[in-house]
């Protein structure tokens, strides 16, 4: 049960948030003077970083998926790392390995990529199984092993791993498994003809990237502690449970039409993961509390990738979002 505070309280709480979120506006002004539109990829990258979590995109190429992460990376002053991946990718190319030295005869650790604060994993389900469980272990464990010694990344560590929805032949899917360890599945879209008549004008002629340094790496780490201090009523944690447990017991939640469509429904992180999204969304808004719209808002991208749909729903075209939208839709806002 969430401890209850008082009006003072919650005050407090949103004056402290109003003072450390102050260069969230800076930021994403910095990487709007390169992503034209897009605010939405932007807002969940931003989401992404401030909860530590990852984030699998899902668009066509050419939508700026690898420019966003890269002027990201650019406006905190981390390091960023692109790696294609490929399907005679090995661990070792992403993680590093051990190398003999002639000259003092020993063996000598190369540190691989892997070793930046934004990672970039372009289309990671075209790499086999053994590449992508290596960097799911980097994105679970925050560290790596080389030969019997371990090392730590730094923080703040962020994976963005792209997919082309598009070409399928010749890939290796992600297990749902895997693809839960993804905090946000983000779908981009096309940009509106405004927003395309923007990208023309400014990208018609190749120019460095005019993206300056907004705050540094140790700040987004204090930022997190803020982040964990907005308050969530009782009721928005309920609201959350409501929609998570409606995807595994839709019958109860009185979605019995929905029942025949779900396969599996989304697991314990998704409540983690949304209630952590929720409260990110919140300070992006200079909140100190959460509503149920920081919910609504960031849900389908926490539960996208988490609830598995029936043959019987494919036969339909019925998608999960067409189900986590039916949810949103039926269950009561607190």
């Amino acid at each position: 049960m969430a401890d209850k505070l008082t009006a003072a309280d919650i005050e407090a709480i949103t004056q402290e948030i109003q003072q450390t979120s102050g260069f969230v506006d800076d930021l994403s002004g910095q990487i709007q003077n390169e992503i034209v539109g897009q605010k939405k990829m932007v807002e969940r990258l931003l989401i992404g970083l401030l909860a530590d979590g990852h984030i699998l995109l899902e668009g066509v190429p050419g939508l700026a998926k690898t420019l966003a992460a890269k002027s990201l990376a650019m406006a905190i002053n981390a390091r960023f790392q692109r790696i294609q991946f490929t399907p005679d990718l090995l661990p070792a190319d992403l993680i590093g390995t051990l190398v003999y030295n002639q000259k003092s005869g020993e063996f000598v650790i190369k540190k691989g990529p892997i070793f930046a604060n934004f990672i970039l994993a372009d289309e990671i389900n075209r790499a086999p199984a053994k590449v992508q469980s290596a960097l799911l272990e980097a994105m679970q464990e925050r560290q790596v092993t080389i030969g019997e010694e371990t090392y730590h990344l730094d923080a703040p560590f962020l994976v963005l791993a792209t997919q082309n929805p598009i070409e399928q032949e010749g890939t290796y899917p992600l297990p749902e498994a895997q693809i839960d360890r993804f905090m946000l599945k983000v779908i981009i879209d096309y940009p509106n003809r405004e927003e395309e008549l923007g990208i023309l004008r400014k990208h018609a002629v190749a120019h460095p990237l005019n993206i300056q340094p907004v705050i540094q790496p140790e700040q987004i780490l204090k930022a997190r502690e803020s982040v964990a201090k907005i308050y969530a009523d009782e009721k928005i944690e309920n609201y959350i449970l409501d929609i998570v447990f409606a995807t595994r017991e839709p019958v109860k939640y009185g979605l019995s039409n929905l029942a025949d469509y779900i396969s599996y429904g989304a697991s314990p992180r998704a409540t983690l993961y949304l209630m952590q999204a929720a409260k990110c969304h919140a300070f992006l808004r200079h909140r100190g509390f959460v509503i149920p719209d920081d919910v609504k808002e960031i849900g389908p991208e926490v539960l996208r990738h988490r609830v598995t749909v029936t043959y019987e729903a494919e036969a339909e075209e019925l998608t999960p979002e067409h189900v986590i939208q039916e949810i949103f839709n039926h269950i009561e806002v607190p």
